[in-house]
C-alpha cells in the first residue's frame, strides 16, 4: 500500500528522521534506521524489514511502486526535488532516494542456532567503532555464506545510517546478535561444539591455508586499532593469520573479514 505526499514545508513532523540524519545513535535508540541510495532502499523494500517511510525525487516514484504497492504495511512516500532534500537532510546528494525503516526485534543465540543449518559458519566482530567497517563485514558475511554476525557491545551497531550504507543492504538479509559479551558468547559456542577461531595478524600457530572451515565454525575479527582483546583471544579455540610479504602488519579488518570468508567458503563448497 502507498500514500504520496509532496512536500510543501521542510518542519513536517513526519519528516524529523531525515532532518536528523547526523544524529545516528539517536535513531539507533528510537529503534529507527535511514537507508539511502538506490540500491540500499530497493532491498529494503523487498526485505521483511517494515518500512516506516521513503523520501524521494518524484522522478523515481515509478521505478519502485510496484515494490511499495506489494508492501503489507501502508508506505508514506515524501517528494521532493533533489535540491529540497538536500536543504532538508543537509546533505549532498548523488541520487536524493532515502527510506526510514524500524529495527526488527533483536536476535539471541539460540534463536541463531535453531534457525541455521549445519555446520554453522558464524561471524563475530569486537571493538569496531568505525560503523562503516562494520558495514562492510556485514557485506562480507552475507557474500560468503555467514549464518549470522555476533557484535560485541563495544561496537558499532549495524543499523547506523554509515553502516546500513556500507553493508548496501546485506544488513536486510543478515540476522545480527547486538550487544553481546563476545567471551561469553565464544565459550557458549564452544560448549555447543562450535570451533571459534581468532583472525590474529601476529601469531605463530596457524595459518589460513592451514586452518579448517568445514566444521561448525565462528572466526573472530578485532578492531585496526587494538585487535582483539586477551580476554577474548583465550575464549578461542585458536589464532590464525593470513600470510603476508614482510614489511606489512596487517589488513584493513574488512579486507581480512573478506580473505577469511572466502576461504571458509571455499572450502565448503569442496566438501
Amino acid at each position: 500500500m502507498m500514500q504520496v505526499q509532496e512536500i510543501d514545508a521542510l518542519e513536517l513532523p513526519e519528516l524529523a528522521p531525515y532532518r536528523t540524519m547526523r544524529r545516528q545513535l539517536e535513531h539507533r535508540q528510537r529503534g529507527i534506521f535511514v537507508a539511502e541510495g538506490e540500491k540500499v532502499v530497493r532491498r529494503l523494500l523487498e526485505s521483511d524489514f517494515t518500512v516506516l517511510s521513503l523520501l524521494l525525487p518524484g522522478t523515481w516514484l515509478r521505478k519502485y511502486e510496484p515494490l511499495i504497492r506489494s508492501r503489507p504495511e501502508k508506505v508514506p512516500v515524501y517528494l521532493a526535488e533533489k535540491s529540497i532534500l538536500e536543504q532538508l537532510t543537509g546533505f549532498s546528494m548523488f541520487q536524493g532516494v532515502l527510506a526510514v525503516g524500524k529495527i526488527p526485534r533483536a536476535h539471541t543465540m539460540e534463536a541463531v542456532l535453531q534457525r541455521s543449518v549445519r555446520p554453522y559458519l558464524f561471524a563475530a566482530v569486537e571493538g569496531l567503532s568505525n560503523a562503516e567497517n562494520v558495514g562492510a563485514i556485514v557485506r562480507n558475511c552475507a557474500a560468503f555464506g555467514v549464518q549470522a554476525l555476533f557484535v560485541d557491545r563495544t561496537s558499532s551497531s549495524p543499523f547506523l545510517r554509515r553502516a546500513v550504507r556500507s553493508s548496501m543492504g546485506a544488513i536486510f538479509r543478515l540476522p545480527v546478535v547486538e550487544g553481546v559479551d563476545l567471551a561469553q558468547t565464544l565459550y557458549a559456542l564452544r560448549w555447543r561444539n562450535v570451533r571459534c577461531l581468532a583472525a590474529h595478524p601476529r601469531t605463530n600457530n596457524r595459518t589460513l591455508s592451514e586452518a579448517r572451515f568445514c566444521t561448525d565454525c565462528c572466526v573472530v575479527f578485532g578492531s585496526e586499532g587494538c585487535g582483539i582483546s586477551d580476554d577474548v583471544l583465550a575464549a578461542c579455540d585458536e589464532a590464525v593469520a593470513i600470510p603476508m610479504v614482510s614489511g606489512v602488519d596487517s589488513l584493513n579488518v574488512g579486507g581480512a573479514a573478506a580473505v577469511f570468508l572466502y576461504e571458509a567458503s571455499r572450502q565448503r563448497v569442496k566438501t
